[in-house]
């Protein structure tokens, strides 16, 4: 993994000056998504590319242990073998990033990857996901379940109410509190950007998340009724970036909720590569949160393959 961001003092002084000016962002965001689709091989290799970068998730009130049973394996094998063998590539050892679970279905994750002699990270939701509105010392403690049952990740969620507020120190110290809480595992923060209010807030808020340590930082639950989206993303990539030239840190970026195509997973991809280059076209800083993305990046990839789109039954899914 790349070398964690260590925060910083906050910097309320930046914070304060912060204008986002929303019709350019809307406009670069367009932009973004008019750009002429990559085809043949070209496109094979980013959506495997993509691959990599999936948090493959599960976050459902009937989750089971077959559930996560079928995940992991899925997380293993994401692609057909006989199409990677086609593409060349079935000896690269392509898994997805990680799986993403509640903390209640951790050590079901754990012992499944296990037993299949698999290394991908686990990561959990924690901290009253998806609200945030639990009380913090609760929230610390669904951080110190999942850590024991052997997560590797930690995907807390702030509370949003104090971003609305504009209560920016109080934001800092439950932040801190959280990653000191992760110990030595990354800690990816989920602003619930949908629910902030303005694109304003979302910069201040990516701001104070990575200010406070936050070794990714993460647009949505994949709960609220906007998710992620490409004017929101800019902004938090902008950011980080920023966030970056000041202090020398590298912070992750996950788009989470809404993710569903192909197309949509290369949109990102070249969202990434044009704001923050291709050294943040990794697994170590930055994943895609979805469910049913790979579905369709595996019929992509077998379109590619053989000239026709796959049956159901012949790409099984978790």
């Amino acid at each position: 993994m790349a070398a964690r961001n260590a925060g910083v003092p906050l910097d309320l002084g930046w914070i304060s000056r912060i204008r986002v000016n929303q019709p350019a962002v809307l406009r670069c965001a367009d932009h973004l998504q008019t750009r002429r689709c990559l085809s043949k091989e070209w496109q094979a290799a980013w959506l495997l590319k993509a691959v990599t970068c999936i948090d493959l998730t599960t976050l459902s009130g009937d989750d089971t242990p077959s559930n996560i049973q079928r995940l992991c394996y899925k997380a293993k094998h994401p692609i057909r073998e006989d199409l990677l063998k086609h593409l060349n590539m079935q000896d690269e050892g392509i898994t997805v990033g990680a799986v993403c679970v509640y903390p209640s279905r951790v050590a079901d994750a754990v012992q499944v990857l296990r037993n299949i002699h698999c290394n991908i990270p686990v990561a959990s939701v924690a901290t009253g996901f998806p609200a945030g509105q639990t009380p913090l010392s609760v929230r610390l403690q669904e951080i110190t379940m999942a850590l024991k049952d052997g997560a590797t990740e930690i995907d807390i969620v702030i509370n949003r109410t104090l971003v609305l507020k504009g209560e920016w120190e109080e934001l800092y110290k439950e932040i801190q509190e959280c990653r000191e809480a992760c110990e030595n595992v990354y800690m990816k923060t989920i602003l619930g950007t949908g629910e902030l209010g303005s694109l304003t807030n979302v910069y201040k808020a990516s701001l104070v998340a990575m200010m406070a340590g936050s070794d990714f930082i993460k647009t949505s639950t994949g709960k609220e009724g906007v998710n992620a989206t490409l004017p929101v993303a800019l902004v938090m990539v902008r950011a980080i970036r920023d966030y970056f030239w000041k202090t020398g840190y590298k912070v992750g970026f996950k788009p989470a909720g809404g993710i569903r195509t192909a197309k949509d997973a290369l949109s990102w991809l070249t969202l990434i590569k044009e704001e923050l280059g291709y050294c943040w076209l990794d697994s170590e800083l930055f994943r895609l949160g979805a469910s049913s993305l790979l579905c369709d990046i595996e019929r992509q990839i077998y379109h590619h393959v053989t000239g026709r789109y796959a049956a159901g039954y012949e790409l099984p899914m978790a």
